[in-house]
């Protein structure tokens, strides 16, 4: 490990470094150990990374450093493109505010009801972290005062840009006092994110860090196909390198129903996210696709942005992005860590010249595979390995994790590797169950139940 690269070259309180210390935070990343030092100088700065850089540890760690946990105010404001991106930021911010008390933050997000929020806000926060559209709303309200902002975080800018909020945006850094920090994220660095940084920030610190992958992480392949063969050819690809979960990318809404669609009707296990799902049904994809429910997301670009799946086997690219830059954030999503990953690649004819870019970003050449060579299936496609339990109760009705845990363990008689994740949100929970003990779990914990109350259960298979 560099000394350069030690959070204790920081000027950071020795509880903050104990703390990053037991969170397993052994040196910092390239966008840490470039970003941290401005920030905790008071500069301001934008920085071009993408998602898994340590990006959130990079300015959560600026809004606590100077936070006064006694002064109860709205000190930081966080700004996200989506909802699960906003519930992963505050989390992280949670946990890295362990070295001190009392410290609150709040997620303010479309999609959840209002009145709960706003109870919430009543009794005060120092960290807030949410959506322009619905902090926006609760300006207007008056139920959100951001007169003692001292942080602004624009996260995932470029995207919050693409979705249509830039005016929301503007409206909530106007409320946000002159006098303040403003720290701008963006994986990409187009010609309307620099327009909105140089209205938001002042002299910025800029900040890049290379996204191209290594190579040796990522196995990217590359096939020739006609423009009719696009479903077909991923059909293909699925079976012949079996992933257990797969990301795949496709440019339109249509598009993406189309092919999972068509890959439902061929035995895979398949669901679609892009923009017109409600944030409930967008809830529920998100969750069958982490827990291992559900083995292939198709999606487009806006839709995955936040998604953060752990372990992502391969990505497959329907269509060539235009954008070599957002071709590099897609295929960042596997490969993490120590992880190694693969990249599947189809381009029709006319979309030869995009991978050309591609190939000049990367500085290194596509690497073609003939399509036909693949072995055909002889046998159906694997079923995703677990299947979800949707339960009616959440956090209002005082469900934890550890109790359902508990009721599976104990009166069902589950093996704990039989459980998959546990969400638990306000008022639902998915629990995800080895497909091959589910029914038997279902039937005995649907006539069982758990903290001494019985809820309504139904199984979700993909």
């Amino acid at each position: 490990m560099s000394n350069t690269h030690a959070f204790a070259t920081l000027p950071l309180s020795p509880a903050f470094l104990r703390n990053l210390e037991n969170m397993g935070y052994q040196a910092m990343t390239d966008i840490q150990a470039q970003s941290l030092p401005p920030i905790l100088a008071g500069r301001d700065l934008i920085a071009q990374a993408k998602t898994g850089s340590g990006k959130t540890a990079a300015f959560g760690i600026g809004i606590l450093h100077k936070l006064n946990p006694s002064y109860f105010a709205i000190q930081g404001l966080v700004l996200c493109p989506t909802r699960e991106l906003a519930d992963q930021v505050a989390d992280s911010i949670r946990k890295l505010a362990r070295f001190t008390s009392n410290i609150k933050v709040l997620t303010l997000c479309g999609g959840s009801p209002m009145a709960p929020q706003i109870a919430s806000l009543e009794h005060g926060a120092h960290i807030v972290v949410g959506t322009p559209g619905r902090m926006l709303d609760h300006v207007g309200r008056g139920s959100v005062n951001l007169s003692s902002v001292q942080t602004l975080v624009l996260d995932e800018a470029d995207r919050m840009v693409d979705m249509g909020f830039y005016d929301e945006i503007t409206a909530v850094v106007r409320a946000c006092p002159s006098r303040r920090q403003t720290l701008m994220f963006s994986a990409t660095y187009p010609d309307n994110i620099r327009k909105a940084s140089s209205m938001f920030l002042r002299d910025p610190v800029e900040v890049k860090v290379e996204a191209i992958h290594e190579a040796s992480h990522i196995e990217q392949r590359f096939y020739e196909i006609g423009y009719e063969d696009r479903n077909a050819a991923t059909a293909k690809l699925l079976q012949h390198f079996q992933p257990v979960s797969t990301l795949v990318f496709c440019n339109t809404k249509a598009q993406c129903d189309g092919l999972a669609e068509e890959l439902r009707a061929q035995g895979f296990s398949a669901l679609s996210l892009h923009g017109d799902l409600l944030q409930r049904e967008r809830d529920e994809v998100l969750v069958l696709f982490a827990n291992q429910s559900c083995s292939v997301l198709v999606a487009t670009d806006v839709a995955a942005r936040g998604l953060d799946i752990q372990t992502l086997d391969a990505v497959i690219n329907v269509d060539v992005s235009r954008d070599a830059e957002v071709h590099i954030h897609r295929i960042g999503r596997t490969g993490r860590g120590e992880a190694t990953g693969l990249v599947l690649n189809l381009a029709t004819p006319n979309e030869l010249k995009w991978v050309k870019l591609i190939e000049d970003y990367q500085g290194s050449p596509a690497l073609w595979y003939p399509l036909d060579e693949l072995t055909p299936a002889t046998a159906s496609p694997q079923p995703a390995p677990m299947a979800t339990l949707f339960m009616m109760g959440g956090k209002k009705d005082k469900l934890r994790p550890g109790d359902i845990l508990g009721a599976l363990t104990g009166e069902v008689g589950l093996k704990k590797e039989q459980v998959g994740k546990i969400n638990v949100f306000e008022f639902v929970t998915y629990v995800a169950l080895d497909r091959r003990i589910v029914n038997q779990a279902f039937a005995r914990l649907s006539t069982g139940n758990i903290k001494g109350r019985s809820f309504k259960m139904r199984l979700i298979n993909c």
